[in-house]
C-alpha cells in the first residue's frame, strides 16, 4: 500500500489515495498502521476516494479502528494533497465527509499549498442531535459528575461530539488518566472528545484535547471549532471575530460566525511518502 503521512499542526493520519489504491479493511489496517512502534505512527487512517456529491470523498479511521464522522486537520490535510498531486487544480473545492460536505479554499505558494480555509457547516448545539442522553434546546455550562467531580460542560458536535470544559491550567492536567472517564461519559451514547481550555486574552485560547477512539493529540480541528463555539456562547469572545487556538501542536484560527456557520484556518504539511506492506 503506498501511503503519505501528513500533519495538520501535529495531527498525523496516514493518506491513502484510492483513486490508486483499494484498502480492503481499512479499520485493521488504521490500528496497524497508526501504532508508533510497530507501525507507521499516526493518529488513524485516511482514504481520500472519488465522489458523486463532491469533488472528492473522505474516510477516516482513528487509531483504534473505529470509523469518524469528521476531521478538521484531515480535511485541509486533503485539501493540500489532492492540489499537490495534480487530482485537481482548483482552489476552491468540495470534500464529502460523513458529517455533510464541506467547502475548502487552498492557498498555494509556489506551486504547494500551505494554508487551507474551511467552512465547516454550523455548530450542532441540540442534545438530541449530537447526540446526549438529555433532552432540551442545548447543553451550555451545565455541571456533570466525572469520577466523583462536578464539571461543567458545553456540549457541540462538529459533526462529531464535543465536551469543552474550562481549567485554570491545561498543562498541569493528567489526560490519561481524566480523559477516558469523559470520553466514556454515560451522558454521550457515541463517546465523546474533550476539550480542555484556559482563555488567555480577549483573542486566544490555549487547548489540549482527548479525542475518542485515540487518546490525547496534538491538535484536533472539529475540537478548535466546537471550542470556539461554545467559548461564544460562554461570553469569553464574540461573533464573527477570528480566535487563536493555541494548541500543542500549533495553532489554528477559528471564527463562529452570527448565523451558525464555522470557518477553520490553518496549515497542512506532508511529512514523507512511503509504502508498506499490510
Amino acid at each position: 500500500m503506498k501511503f503519505t503521512k501528513m500533519q495538520g499542526i501535529g495531527n498525523d493520519y496516514v493518506y491513502v489515495n484510492c483513486f490508486e489504491e483499494t484498502v480492503a479493511d481499512p479499520e485493521r489496517v488504521s490500528e496497524i498502521i497508526s501504532d508508533r512502534h510497530f507501525g507507521i505512527g499516526a493518529d488513524g487512517l485516511v482514504l481520500i476516494m472519488p465522489s458523486d456529491k463532491a469533488d472528492f470523498r473522505m474516510r477516516m479511521f482513528n487509531a483504534d479502528g473505529s470509523e469518524g464522522n469528521m476531521c478538521g486537520n484531515a480535511t485541509r490535510c486533503i485539501g493540500k494533497f489532492v492540489y499537490d498531486n495534480h487530482l485537481t487544480d482548483k482552489t476552491s473545492i468540495t470534500l464529502e465527509t460523513r458529517s455533510g460536505i464541506k467547502k475548502l479554499t487552498l492557498y498555494p505558494e509556489n506551486g504547494k499549498v500551505k494554508t487551507v480555509l474551511v467552512d465547516m457547516g454550523k455548530a450542532v448545539l441540540k442534545p438530541a442531535d449530537i447526540p446526549m442522553n438529555v433532552s432540551g434546546d442545548t447543553f451550555i455550562n451545565k455541571p456533570i459528575t466525572v469520577d466523583g467531580k462536578e464539571v461543567f460542560i458545553t456540549a457541540v458536535s462538529m459533526g462529531n461530539p464535543h465536551a469543552v470544559t474550562y481549567v485554570d491550567d491545561v498543562d498541569s492536567l493528567e489526560l490519561e488518566k481524566i480523559g477516558p472517564s469523559f470520553e466514556n461519559h454515560p451522558l454521550f451514547p457515541e463517546r465523546v472528545n474533550t476539550e480542555f481550555i484556559k482563555i488567555l486574552d480577549e483573542s486566544t485560547m490555549q487547548m489540549r484535547v482527548w479525542e475518542r477512539g485515540s487518546g490525547e493529540t496534538w491538535a484536533c480541528g472539529t475540537g478548535a471549532c466546537a471550542a470556539t463555539a461554545a467559548s461564544v456562547l460562554n461570553g469569553y469572545f464574540p461573533h464573527d471575530k477570528e480566535i487563536t487556538v493555541k494548541l500543542r501542536g500549533g495553532d489554528l484560527f477559528i471564527t463562529y460566525k452570527s448565523d451558525g456557520t464555522v470557518l477553520m484556518r490553518g496549515p497542512a504539511e506532508t511529512v514523507f511518502t512511503g509504502e508498506i506492506d499490510v
